[in-house]
């Protein structure tokens, strides 16, 4: 496959899952902004939610104070920036359009219609009213992609690419979600709130997380029993059966890559196998004793190495 055509259908898969990560993260944030909690910690929440997406500067340089409806705009439908829900559908729209011949047409159809549809979906009146919908259309239009797209299309190397984008993504969302949530959890403790009912809040806060990867219910058939931080990151990092664990995502981008693996791409293959390893014999009780937040970060590191290796053993290279 020529790279070019590989490069559009990575970024393509990509952007779309990008777009539904974001909606799920600020989903989340919504959601727990409705639990009782002091103003500066709701501002923590809405400013790790920026920092996620490496977006805090930018929205610094914009606005001279933060408030939710200014950061739902920013991380929505400003396209004056790339890191939006906007800017990212329109990226996968147009990653499409570039190798519609070698997509199905249901694919491209799927991508062009979430195109058309999203301004409609942004009235500004019914978004404000309930972001929450607009979310959810999101989400299910990132679903129906997936869906037409391995219903439809040939498992050949265009398949492929297209979930080497999907899971390579996905990792590194819920990595993100998971560091920045826990790290949320850890400060409102540490400050020492106490704000009604502390075990019902920690029920909300963590069953919202779980929803916003479509795990409450897993959760639930896992353990049958009360939601537990360190059950949370198990579920979602380790479990192999949990469709946006670490690990799924990652046994995913190893299938892949094994798939469509060429003369070059030995080491890319090696590392990921490592990532893939380390996961996969790892134990919770020894990531929470090392401390979370450096595992998730040097995670994240060796994701956007992943993501490099693949570019250069495949894609087009920058600048070309």
């Amino acid at each position: 496959m020529l790279s070019r055509t590989a490069d559009h259908l990575f970024w393509m898969a990509r952007y779309t899952e990008r777009a539904e990560n974001t909606a799920r993260m600020l989903d989340v944030n919504v959601q727990t902004a409705l639990l009782p909690q002091s103003a500066r910690a709701a501002e923590q929440s809405w400013r790790a939610t920026l920092g996620i997406s490496e977006l805090q500067e930018a929205f610094d340089e914009k606005y001279a104070k933060l408030t939710p409806k200014d950061v739902l705009h920013f991380m929505v439908s400003d396209t004056s920036h790339p890191a939006s829900i906007s800017s990212y559908l329109r990226a996968a729209r147009e990653n499409a359009r570039a190798v519609r011949g070698t997509l199905t047409t249901e694919v491209w159809e799927t991508h062009n219609t979430t195109w058309l549809e999203l301004p409609n979906q942004l009235r500004e009146s019914e978004f404000q009213q309930d972001p929450s919908q607009f979310f959810e259309w999101v989400k299910h239009r990132s679903h129906l992609s997936r869906g037409v797209t391995f219903g439809t299309m040939l498992s050949d190397e265009a398949l492929y690419f297209i979930r080497l984008g999907t899971f390579l993504e996905r990792a590194d969302n819920t990595a993100r979600i998971l560091d920045v949530k826990f790290h949320g959890a850890s400060a409102a403790t540490q400050s020492g709130e106490k704000l009604g009912n502390e075990n019902q809040r920690d029920f909300y806060y963590w069953a919202a997380i779980l929803r916003s990867v479509s795990a409450f219910e897993i959760y639930r058939k896992v353990y049958r029993d009360a939601i537990t931080p360190a059950r949370v990151a198990d579920l979602l990092m380790l479990n192999i059966d949990m469709p946006r664990s670490l690990l799924a995502s990652l046994t995913e981008v190893l299938r892949n890559l094994r798939y469509v693996s060429n003369d070059v791409s030995s080491d890319t293959l090696r590392f990921a196998g490592k990532l893939h390893a380390d996961l996969k014999f790892a134990r919770i009780e020894d990531i929470l004793e090392e401390g979370l937040h450096d595992y998730l970060t040097e995670f994240l590191e060796n994701i956007f190495e992943l993501g490099n290796r693949v570019s250069g053993d495949f894609l087009v290279p920058v600048g070309a």
